[in-house]
């Protein structure tokens, strides 16, 4: 299969462990990415989102993925998602304190069946760039006090 590997990296203003606290929970993904829109079967080490897409700006696909949502406390969440149309999608967010809060480096590898890697990775690439900026909005709540 077909894979490319994206990364980025961006800081939000909160210590490690809040970040790590509000990863691993998979109803905070309602909105973190823009197409997952629902989440449900919620066990330990998993659930199932639903990704929204929108065509021709009113037709939509509601998509169920699998998502397993594993980490290390404080320092990196990370899974696996399985998608009916055979796209997967591994992810790992790496979590480190700096003086602003938490550098996160965020890296998605994309394997697709021959002839979806591009419009996947067009996806995810968008995704992952709003990510980082709905997280860092989030992250002014969420954050402990000192």
């Amino acid at each position: 299969m077909p894979e490319k590997i994206l990364r980025t990296a961006f800081t939000v203003p909160a210590p490690p462990r809040d970040v790590y606290d509000h990863l691993m929970r998979a109803e905070n993904y309602i909105g973190l990415s823009p197409l997952v829109v629902a989440v449900h079967d919620v066990a330990a080490g998993s659930y199932v989102a639903v990704e929204r897409f929108r065509f021709l700006g009113f037709l939509t696909h509601d998509n169920h993925i699998r998502v397993s949502l594993l980490g290390t406390p404080g320092e990196a969440v990370w899974g696996e998602v399985r998608s009916p149309g055979g796209v997967a999608l591994g992810y790992r967010f790496a979590l480190s304190a700096v003086p602003e809060g938490t550098l996160i480096e965020d890296t998605l590898t994309l394997r697709t069946p021959p002839g979806l890697l591009r419009y996947a990775a067009r996806q995810a690439g968008a995704v992952q760039r709003s990510r980082a900026v709905i997280l860092a909005e989030r992250a002014r709540t969420f954050a402990s006090a000192p």
